[in-house]
C-alpha cells in the first residue's frame, strides 16, 4: 500500500530535503550532497529548472531514495509529475481534485494546511499525511504539540520555519517528519560548491532526529481510513 510505504519511510528517515534550484545540474549536486549525508527523501519543487527531467534522472541515479515533488498547484502539474516518476506529491494547499487524482494513481499526496479544519479536511479527503505550512507563522513546535490531543492520529509534516536547530523539537512535539529547504542549502555553501559541508550538516540533522524519542508507526496503524 503506498500510504503504508510512505509512512514507513517517514518514520525511518524523519526528514525531507526540499530542493528548489534554477539549474538542473546544480539541483543534481544538491541531491547528491544530502544523500551523502544520509537523507533518502528528496523533494524537487515543481518550480525548479526542468523538474520533470530532474525527477526522472534522480529516480534512475538514486534507486535507494524516494524522489518526489512539491509546489504543485493544479491537477495538470500533478499528472505531469506522476508521469515523470514522482513518488510523492506535496502541495501548498488543500485541493480535493488533486487529492483524488493522486489517489487514482496510488501516489502519496501531502497537501499543505494550517488550521485544524484544513488539516482534517485534507486527511478525510484521502491525504497520505498533511504538511503543516508555514508552521513558524502559527507557533512552530508548540503548535504541532497543541494539535496532538484532537488530531494526534494524523501524520503531520511541518515545513516553513523548520531549522537545523529546532527540527528535533518538532519530532518531540509529535511531527511524523520535517521538511527543510534553505536551511539545508545555505546560499554561501551552494555558491562555493561546498558539498561536503552540506553533506555534513545533513548527516548531523539525520542522526539527531533518529536519536529523538518518537511515536512508533503502530500509533497510526488502523487509522489510515480517513475518518476522525
Amino acid at each position: 500500500m503506498p500510504d503504508q510505504v510512505w509512512l514507513s519511510q517517514l518514520q525511518q528517515h524523519r526528514a525531507i530535503a526540499v530542493i528548489r534550484a534554477s539549474d538542473i545540474k546544480l539541483a543534481q549536486k544538491m541531491a547528491m550532497a544530502v544523500l551523502s549525508g544520509g537523507m533518502h527523501l528528496i523533494e524537487i519543487t515543481w518550480n525548479s529548472h526542468r523538474p520533470g527531467e530532474l525527477i526522472t534522472q534522480l529516480r534512475a541515479e538514486l534507486p535507494d531514495c524516494m524522489i518526489g515533488t512539491g509546489t504543485l498547484f493544479n491537477v495538470q502539474q500533478l499528472q505531469d509529475a506522476i508521469a515523470c516518476g514522482a513518488q510523492f506529491l506535496f502541495t501548498p494547499h488543500v485541493d480535493t481534485a488533486m487529492i483524488e487524482a493522486a489517489l487514482a494513481k496510488d501516489v502519496p499526496i501531502i497537501p499543505g494546511a494550517m488550521t485544524p479544519t484544513e488539516i482534517v479536511t485534507a486527511w478525510t479527503q484521502g491525504a497520505s499525511s498533511v504538511k503543516v505550512f508555514p508552521v513558524q507563522a502559527v507557533g512552530g513546535a508548540n503548535y504541532i504539540k497543541s494539535l496532538q490531543g484532537p488530531l494526534g492520529e494524523i501524520p503531520l509534516i511541518p515545513t516553513g520555519g523548520v531549522t537545523l536547530e529546532n527540527a528535533q523539537d518538532f519530532i518531540t512535539a509529535g511531527a511524523m517528519a520535517v521538511g527543510l529547504s534553505g536551511q539545508l542549502f545555505p546560499a554561501k555553501l551552494v555558491r562555493e560548491g561546498n558539498w561536503q559541508a552540506i553533506a555534513s550538516q545533513a548527516n548531523t540533522l539525520i542522526q539527531g532526529l533518529k536519536n529523538q524519542k518518537y511515536r512508533h508507526l503502530q500509533n497510526f496503524a488502523g487509522k489510515i481510513p480517513k475518518t476522525i
